[in-house]
């Protein structure tokens, strides 16, 4: 059984998709961009777009009591390796602050949703509360 999820708080999608699943003990995170939740527009600013995309990932998978601890994968989709892997790595290195990093894919794309430069989705371990 896969369960929607759709958490208050989170940006609302822009077509047929839905910001994540669950499908058993592990949720399944959407891409996620620099979105502001708040406004559904673009962050302004490289790094302050990257953190963004972190923070609306990792809004969703609290939604669900999952943490950076429970991060099994990410995977992240990037316009310009060479400009934008430093970002990314210096946002997630700040996020993660001393914990072991979840295994990651990072890969360079021609083009994102609306000319963005970073996207980010993650899957993440999250064991069902008794009864749910």
């Amino acid at each position: 059984m896969v369960d929607i999820l759709s958490p208050a708080g989170a940006i609302a999608p822009t077509g047929t998709w839905t910001v994540a699943s669950r499908a058993g003990d592990f949720i399944f995170v959407a891409g996620m961009r620099g979105i502001d939740p708040l406004t559904n527009t673009l962050v302004e600013g490289d790094e302050a777009r990257v953190r963004q995309a972190f923070a609306n990932m990792l809004h969703i998978a609290a939604s669900e009591q999952a943490g950076l601890a429970d991060c099994a994968r990410l995977v992240v989709y990037v316009t310009d390796m060479g400009r934008h892997r430093p970002i990314v790595n210096k946002v997630q290195e700040e996020i993660w602050a001393g914990l072991p990093y979840p295994p990651r894919t990072i890969v360079e794309v021609s083009r994102l949703n609306q000319d963005d430069i970073v996207e980010v989705e993650g899957t993440f371990h999250a064991p069902r509360a008794s009864g749910r």
